[in-house]
């Protein structure tokens, strides 16, 4: 087959010389005659070979219901059938397209390797083109009615047909097209937790825990005619809330006197600078048209607020304004009233801390608000524990020293005596026989003024809290909640001598029984009591980091009633006297 195609080849060749006198005819007979004798050939050879091997050749009894045409020429000339019944050619077929200079021609392969898979051809240069062309053709009009018949597909909620004459003059058509895009993702879950325990009481070794959980990304148009326009973007999972995006449009054709009526996130930008426009709005806003009047009214809320930065040699310079209530809450506290009466005295001479105090040891106790199992125990916190000067003075005496220690007053010897072994039983500290001789006068003691129980309290780790031991303060990193408890126990040295409040967890006493530890917060707040002064009020968060000692600088200013105005110091006169 390869033999007669370069053959053709020739035969056209030799027509399309000008200097060679043979008619067209007689060069088809010739190489017609060529052809058959080489055809013939083919043929004596394959018979000698058949009689050789004495191979039987015949033709099939029955054909095929469903024959199968395989393509003999290229794709072009011969075009396969796109049914899926007919499947593409293997990958292993590479075909090939090479333009051949010489003879302005395309010269098309079909290979497997270096092996002809089916027969070449080729196509002038004008054929090539041609075809080329209707290809391009064919694959923009199927494009375009791709896209024609995807804007036809019904959504979800189809369009729907408001009748009335009403309905049209106010909103410009009588359709409505509401368009929702986006995906839901519920996830409903039940954990149910068991520990076998035998510390903890039974109600409390199984914990039954519900978990719900929405992603939820939408994105809504509509369009009520072609007036009225709704737009919505909400995503449960965006990091700010101005990315939740909901707007109502309202837009008048050009001869009415309502030309825009906006609800939802709108913006007001200015082209002035003496009133500069805002872009995080929350409102309602409309334009008005009175002939050359334009009218822009806006009634909204302020989402966001502008900030100027100033930055000097390379480092950013803000200002702050803070007022003195806005102290940090429930975070920062001192351990015991001697560390509060003598904070000012130890900072007297900064940079040098003048403090002999040394904590060593310390464990911080909080109410147990996430049902954790580990690291918890039953505690009795008492708001005199460890002090010199307790406040339950009636019946608790000092024993002469001044530094907190759980032997600085008579407390801690009663509670461990003989007459107060329940006070270990979490379940009996409130009655008569658990807190005698205390319960009664004259000391009179009642939770959550003297004392608080607190069953399952949670041990915090080191790294929930920051210790200054020195000045003896704790920082919570988080701060508590009205009525969660805080208490504690550490130890301490000065000079040789080690001193310890309340009851830490390796002196022996075995769970359940109760710690005796020392209370700094109770569940209610009450500022007559002693403990109201270990709560530190002068630590405030002004929401900046890594700052700097240079350039730093603190003005208090005191606002003067009487000239109505901010000054830098506090008025102390003969009117303020009186």
């Amino acid at each position: 087959m390869a033999a007669i195609f370069i053959l053709q080849r020739f035969v056209n060749k030799l027509i399309n010389l000008k200097n060679i006198n043979i008619a067209n005819w007689q060069l088809h007979l010739i190489v017609s005659l060529i052809c058959c004798g080489i055809l013939g050939s083919i043929t004596n050879s394959f018979a000698s070979t058949s009689l050789k091997t004495n191979l039987l050749v015949q033709e099939p009894d029955t054909l095929l219901p469903y024959p199968w045409n395989d393509r003999i020429t290229d794709q072009w000339s011969n075009p396969f059938d796109n049914h899926p019944l007919y499947m593409s050619d293997p990958s292993n077929i590479e075909n090939s397209i090479q333009y051949d200079p010489k003879n302005h021609e395309y010269n098309i392969y079909e290979k497997i390797g270096d092996r002809f898979f089916r027969n070449p051809s080729y196509m002038t240069f004008q054929e090539y083109t041609q075809e080329e062309f209707n290809r391009s053709t064919k694959n923009y009009w199927k494009q375009k009615s791709d896209q024609e018949n995807a804007a036809k597909r019904k959504g979800l909620i189809p369009k729907l047909y408001v009748g009335g004459k009403a309905f049209d003059r106010i909103f410009g058509g009588n359709t409505v097209d509401i368009r929702p895009q986006g995906s839901a993702e519920l996830i409903f879950g039940l954990q149910i937790q068991r520990n076998d325990n035998p510390a903890l009481p039974e109600r409390q070794r199984r914990n039954t825990n519900f978990d719900f959980q929405q992603k939820i990304q939408m994105n809504v148009i509509g369009n009520i005619g072609d007036k009225l326009k709704l737009q919505t973007n909400y995503n449960t999972e965006a990091s700010f809330e101005f990315e939740n995006r909901m707007k109502l449009e309202y837009t008048g054709y050009e001869d009415e006197i309502i030309q825009k009526i906006e609800a939802g996130n709108v913006t007001l930008p200015l082209t002035g600078t003496l009133i500069q426009g805002s872009q995080s709005l929350f409102g309602l806003k409309t334009e008005l048209r009175f002939g050359r009047l334009n009218v822009t009214t806006i009634f909204s809320q302020q989402k966001g607020q502008s900030q100027n930065i100033q930055v000097k040699n390379g480092a950013q310079t803000n200002e702050f304004q803070i007022q003195c209530d806005e102290y940090e809450v429930n975070k920062h506290y001192f351990l015991s009233q001697y560390f509060a009466d003598n904070y000012d005295n130890a900072l007297r001479n900064l940079p040098v801390i003048q403090s002999q105090i040394n904590i060593t040891r310390i464990e911080v106790w909080v109410t147990n608000r996430n049902s954790t199992t580990s690291n918890t125990r039953n505690i009795v916190a008492f708001q005199d524990m460890g002090e010199p000067n307790p406040y339950a003075s009636g019946v608790l005496v000092g024993t002469g020293g001044n530094l907190p220690d759980s032997a600085a007053n008579n407390l801690y010897m009663f509670l461990r005596g003989v007459g107060l072994q329940n006070i270990r039983d979490i379940t009996k500290v409130s009655t008569s026989s658990g807190l005698l001789p205390f319960a009664g006068p004259p000391a009179n003691f009642s939770s959550p003024t003297d004392y608080e129980k607190l069953a399952d309290a949670r041990l915090l780790q080191s790294n929930e809290y920051t210790l200054n031991s020195q000045l003896g303060y704790i920082s919570l990193n988080r701060g508590l909640n009205a009525d969660e408890i805080l208490a504690v126990a550490f130890e301490y040295t000065v000079g040789n001598q080690i001193h310890r409040v309340g009851e830490l967890t390796t002196q022996g006493v075995q769970p359940p029984q109760a710690l005796l530890v020392k209370l700094l917060k109770s569940r209610n707040v009450n500022t007559t009591i002693p403990i109201w002064d270990l709560m530190m009020k002068n630590v405030y968060n002004i929401g900046a980091y890594q700052l700097s000692r240079q350039d730093f600088k603190l003005d208090i200013l005191y606002y003067d009633d009487n000239t109505g105005s901010w000054v830098n110091y506090i008025p102390v006169g003969k009117d303020e006297v009186n």
